[in-house]
């Protein structure tokens, strides 16, 4: 089972601080060259979508409105509304059951995003679809019970698209709160190998490669083991 990154075709860009720059004296500023449009701005840090976190119970009660959610953002149609929702559902439900769920939404007047999770155990078949595809040397880099897998993040195209590298991109800020909420050392997700959009956009929000040692010599391996650091 991969994680179900509701990902689009989403091109990389590089993490930058989200600091503003010095503003140079006002001799020193560059002038903007005639006819260059100015960019974008796009909104405020930090406002927008309030997130928050769905207990197990509350979770069951919204779980259609969770598959609603993500049959209109994923745009696949009359099918995302029938095979793909139910299969989203299906494996929601059973994250749901397991130690160490955790589910965040992110919602202003309705609901915009979701994002959810589970600690990881230090020994045995811990996330059926990673088994066979991590070694133990991933587990011995983070304290026991400080691993936590990234099952899904479902957000807007307009977040998989603009300002990836933004602390204040939603799919950023869900992610980084999941890891907080639980205190964990580590997030890590997999990501089908075939899907380069999927790959590119977890590299935009920040995720990085496992390495070559957390991967088993079994060939053909399908997955890429992709980790991210608290507060990323």
């Amino acid at each position: 089972m991969t994680a179900h990154m509701l990902l689009p075709t989403i091109p990389a860009a590089p993490t930058t601080s989200d600091l503003p720059a010095s503003r140079p004296a006002p001799s020193m500023r560059r002038r903007r060259t005639p006819g260059r449009p100015k960019r974008e701005q796009g909104s405020s840090p930090y406002e927008g979508e309030r997130i928050h976190p769905l207990t197990r119970g509350q979770v069951g009660d919204r779980l259609q409105e969770l598959g609603d959610l993500y049959a209109e953002v994923s745009g696949g149609g009359p099918w995302a509304w029938n095979q793909a929702r139910a299969a989203f559902l299906r494996h929601l439900s059973a994250d749901a059951r397991r130690p160490g769920f955790s589910l965040l939404i992110a919602e202003s007047t309705a609901l915009t995003g979701c994002a959810y999770g589970f600690r990881a155990g230090g020994a045995g078949p811990w996330w059926a679809g990673f088994d066979g595809h991590v070694r133990g040397s991933l587990l011995r880099r983070v304290a026991p019970g400080r691993l936590f897998v990234v099952a899904g993040i479902v957000v807007p195209s307009r977040v998989r698209r603009e300002y990836q590298d933004r602390a204040w991109n939603l799919a950023r800020r869900l992610q980084r709160r999941l890891l907080a909420d639980d205190g964990a050392a580590l997030g890590v997700t997999l990501a089908d190998s075939r899907d380069d959009g999927a790959v590119e956009t977890l590299w935009s929000w920040g995720w990085r490669s496992a390495g070559d040692d957390t991967l088993t010599a079994l060939p053909p391996c399908p997955f890429r083991v992709l980790v991210l650091a608290p507060g990323t």
